[in-house]
């Protein structure tokens, strides 16, 4: 008979070994003349709990340089070679509790394994790290580092802060890639490869803008680096969703008059470039300057006002409406200008910490006033391009 001693698994220790091992944690299973040892490393590429994420100033440093170790699955149970399982005696030598024994252990190294790989608690404003802390008026719902590109892509499905944030752009982009395909793969005689072209600027845009948004909501809390890269996409996107929104309201207000449309054209391009550059400035991100970006941003879309007067004055306010949609400019104009009040004052959550966590909190109110206002301006450029295809083209006397 083999002599088998007890033996037990500590499954919070940093090594895991075979269920049918023979030492486990400093008892020993002999099997005859059998005697292996299996370990396997058992790593976390995230604490567990919030309580353990803490942002020790003497250990920020460390950590980010720290690289992510990867997770290995338990061997499966390993019975001795020289043990014929099909001879009855010799099985219940073994014995089939201490097999049974191994299984169930096996199985439940597997589930935590499974468990620890998709499990994460929500933390505390308090307990998250520095790069993590933005509004200290949202106190509870966050967050903890994942680390893991995947684990991220699945707290889309989650309830945590971020998760208006990335269903209220990421369902526009979705929205506006749809109808965008629609519109420029419907066979409409009347509109030509240069009139689609400019709508097409304006459906780039609008879906670079929304998806890279709900990119950084959902990539944010994977690492330091990466929050700072999606961070920097997320403002490219603002930039080319303003540059595109102008691009078919230049082009058909002012589509009689090619010069003055050129003009416009070239210093819109030039604006949205500079705005792509300044956004990729290192620092734009941080939270102390959430009045310069929403600044940046506000005077970029302000600067539309400068050809809206030009054609009213040219014009007039009637021709303003009909011809170049001036109302719904205004709408969309005065829809942004609301929601960056939104997102820099930070309202509502400024009145009530902590009441709005989850839901209504001012980062959400401002994605919902963009997805409107990207919507109104898509209506009033239709109305134009209508406009244009009814009266025909430009009669020069």
């Amino acid at each position: 008979m083999e002599e088998i001693t007890e033996y037990d698994i500590n499954l919070d220790s940093n090594l895991r070994r075979n269920p049918l091992d023979p030492e486990r944690n400093g008892r020993t299973i002999v099997t005859g003349d059998h005697r292996k040892e299996f370990y396997i490393p058992c790593t976390s590429s995230f604490e567990e709990s919030s309580g353990d994420l803490s942002d020790d100033s003497e250990d920020d440093s460390d950590d980010d340089e720290e690289e992510i170790q990867e997770d290995f699955l338990p061997l499966p149970p390993i019975l001795p070679p020289d043990l014929d399982v099909e001879d009855p005696l010799v099985i219940d030598d073994w014995g089939f509790s201490a097999i049974a024994t191994s299984v169930y252990q096996y199985a439940e190294d597997v589930l935590r394994k499974v468990w620890m790989n998709i499990s994460w608690t929500v933390c505390h404003f308090h307990t998250l790290p520095q790069w993590l802390q933005d509004n200290d008026y949202i106190l509870h719902g966050y967050r903890p580092p994942l680390q893991s590109f995947k684990r991220c892509l699945h707290s889309i499905f989650s309830v945590h802060t971020e998760t208006g944030n990335i269903w209220t752009h990421l369902l526009g982009c979705i929205a506006f890639f749809g109808v965008g395909v629609f519109f420029l793969s419907y066979p409409t005689p009347e509109l030509s490869h240069v009139d689609k072209a400019v709508f097409a600027a304006f459906f780039i845009g609008a879906c670079f803008c929304l998806g890279l948004s709900a990119a950084f909501h959902t990539f944010l809390c994977h690492s330091e680096k990466a929050g700072r890269l999606f961070s920097k996409l997320d403002y490219c996107g603002i930039s080319l969703l303003i540059t595109g929104s102008f691009v078919p309201w230049l082009y058909y207000s002012f589509y009689c008059n090619f010069y003055q449309k050129i003009v416009y054209l070239s210093v819109v391009l030039v604006l949205g470039l500079t705005t792509v550059i300044v956004s990729l400035w290192p620092r734009f991100g941080e939270p102390k300057f959430r009045f310069l970006r929403a600044g940046n941003f506000l005077a970029f879309g302000l600067s539309g006002l400068v050809p809206a007067f030009h054609y009213a004055f040219s014009n007039s306010w009637a021709l303003a409406v009909s011809q170049a949609g001036m109302q719904w400019l205004i709408l969309m104009g005065s829809l942004y200008v609301i929601g960056t009040m939104f997102y820099a004052l930070r309202i509502p959550e400024r009145f009530w910490p902590g009441k709005f966590d989850i839901w209504f909190q001012s980062h959400q109110i401002f994605h919902c006033f963009v997805v409107a206002a990207a919507f109104v301006h898509y209506h009033g450029i239709t109305e134009m391009v209508q406009y244009r295809v009814s009266v025909g083209e430009c009669q020069f006397l």
